[in-house]
């Protein structure tokens, strides 16, 4: 049980580190759509990665209650801790990337506003 757990875990990461990188691509070509599309996706991704996260840890103190050396699923969490850093870094680049366009189109909508007043644009949620 607590290989499979540490195997799916790595799945989902390395997709999610996929997804980042296709999202840094699609900003760099402005293919904003495709962003949005997989949005969804990698927020149902990350709370399954947070679930699962819980599940492991239930499964690694019901093994070691039971007797089962749990060393031998060192190698597994090492790995699992290192996609899990990279998906963290990429994560970090991605938003290094996006703060400053949010910005951009902040100032942008802020000064037609403050010339235009607020009626020239109206923003849906």
């Amino acid at each position: 049980m607590v290989a499979r757990i540490i195997d799916t875990m790595l799945e989902k990461t390395k997709k999610l580190q996929e997804h980042i990188l296709q999202d840094i691509e699609d900003i760099k070509a402005a293919n904003h759509e495709k962003l949005l599309d997989r949005n969804e996706l990698k927020l149902e991704m990350m709370q399954e990665l947070a679930n699962a996260k819980e599940e492991l840890n239930k499964a690694l103190v019901e093994a070691m209650h039971s007797g089962e050396d749990i060393n031998k699923y060192r190698d597994s969490v090492d790995d699992l801790e290192t996609e899990l850093k990279k998906l963290y870094m990429l994560n970090a680049r991605l938003g290094s990337i996006v703060e400053p366009v949010r910005k951009m189109y902040k100032e942008i909508v802020d000064e037609i506003v403050s010339e235009h007043g607020s009626g020239v644009i109206e923003v849906k949620a």
